[in-house]
């Protein structure tokens, strides 16, 4: 008797899927987009393939009509909307239709999710985390041994916490060289580095970025945001010098090593210039935070408008209720476009200052993204400020960008019949 209520309840449900659909709008109208892609993920992890229709009503989801799916968006307080047959239908040839720049994506397994960060790091130390936590985005931790042990394969996307991959501790020594946290850092890198058999830290933090470097040319998905970004390409740059000066390594760096970078080895910048200075805030020209010299409210940045029909991959990755998204600041605030490869795509920038926010490209099987700025509702995070209260900002843009990689690996474009 049991197993036949299973039976039935489920021929109820499949026939309540098949007469109407959930959509979940990502427009103006939508009470919480975070939270949104929180969901998403969540009926991914439980198979159930959902669609992600591009462009329209701000990138918005449609599910079946389930009600353990409506109590679900009850609870997490997201909006949603029923629709009979008629008006998926509707909804579909207007997508469809040649004149929509509109496209429809099938979103079909969860990716496993992996964050690179030090042990004790909490969540507001970091916009992916502290999204991914609100958003109730499930991931695993991971730092330099796991990298370092192969362990990298078994994940499908990885964000790098905002590291200095150049062994140089985020340049901090100036301002917090005499501080006991940098002091533990320092010391348990070095311990760290010794441990897994590298006699400097620089070196370690190499070996690291070209694991994940050929993560990502075997098919992995990489994103980066503030000093994660330029720090991962100087270093993949200088792997035949030596670019860190004693206080970092405790010997100095070669006098030619500008002369020695490789540009052919990094992802998304080249020709540009080192810092030299040990106690300069700054690992090298790339980044334009000096240039932001305008009022916090009319710092802005703007992204780019793909055709949703030959170009999906930014297309998702730009889904937005707004193309003007608000500026905010980091180590690693924007990148200057005239230090970016040709081969790079950019998908948001700040034509006044002639920097791009936002971009991304393709290596081997794989691809990345870099987002610079620190917080997107932060706009001067400094070290040790409370931790953002997304709360607050359930409708954030700058943090929809995050959560539109987090989904990218999970989309397979639809087939429609012709």
């Amino acid at each position: 008797m049991k197993k036949l209520t299973c039976i039935l309840a489920f021929l109820i449900l499949g026939f309540s899927a098949k007469s109407s659909q959930i959509l979940i709008p990502m427009d103006d109208s939508q009470t919480n987009h975070l939270k949104a892609y929180g969901i998403a993920y969540y009926l991914l992890e439980n198979d159930i393939v959902i669609e992600w229709l591009l462009n329209y009503r701000g990138g918005s989801f449609l599910t079946p009509h389930l009600l353990s799916i409506e109590e679900e968006l009850i609870v997490r307080g997201i909006r949603y909307e029923i629709l009979a047959d008629g008006q998926t239908n509707a909804i579909r040839n207007r997508i469809g239709s040649p004149e929509e720049n509109m496209e429809i994506v099938q979103l079909e397994t969860a990716p496993k999710i992996a964050v690179y960060t030090p042990g004790g790091k909490q969540p507001w130390d970091d916009a992916v985390t502290l999204v991914l936590e609100y958003a109730e985005i499930p991931y695993d931790k991971i730092y330099d041994s796991a990298i370092i042990n192969g362990m990298l394969p078994q994940y499908d996307w990885l964000h790098l916490h905002h590291e200095d991959f150049t062994g140089q501790y985020g340049k901090f020594y100036a301002a917090f060289g005499s501080y006991p946290w940098y002091k533990q850092q320092v010391a348990d890198l070095e311990a760290s580095a010794k441990a897994l058999g590298f006699d400097k830290v620089s070196n370690l933090k190499l070996a690291v970025a070209n694991n994940i470097k050929n993560f990502v040319i075997g098919g992995g998905f990489l994103f980066t945001m503030c000093s994660g970004t330029d720090s991962f390409d100087i270093a993949l740059a200088a792997h035949e010098t030596d670019i860190c000066e004693s206080i970092y390594d405790h010997d100095p760096a070669d006098r030619d090593c500008q002369e020695r970078l490789d540009f052919s080895n990094t992802f998304a910048f080249e020709d540009f210039t080192l810092s030299r200075d040990p106690l300069e805030y700054e690992y090298s020209d790339i980044d334009g935070t000096h240039l932001h010299k305008r009022n916090e409210k009319l710092d802005k940045f703007t992204l780019f408008e793909f055709s949703a029909k030959w170009d999906i991959v930014p297309t998702m990755l730009t889904q937005c209720h707004t193309n003007e998204i608000s500026g905010f600041m980091g180590q690693t605030t924007d990148f200057k476009k005239d230090l970016i490869k040709s081969n790079v795509l950019i998908m948001g920038e700040d034509e006044s200052i002639g920097t791009a926010r936002y971009i991304h490209g393709e290596l081997g099987q794989g691809t990345w993204t870099f987002y610079g700025g620190h917080d997107p509702e932060d706009y001067e995070h400094r070290v040790g400020d409370p931790p953002t209260d997304l709360n607050l900002h359930p409708n954030s843009p700058g943090y929809r960008l995050i959560l539109n990689n987090i989904l990218f690996p999970a989309a397979k474009k639809k087939k429609r019949k012709t």
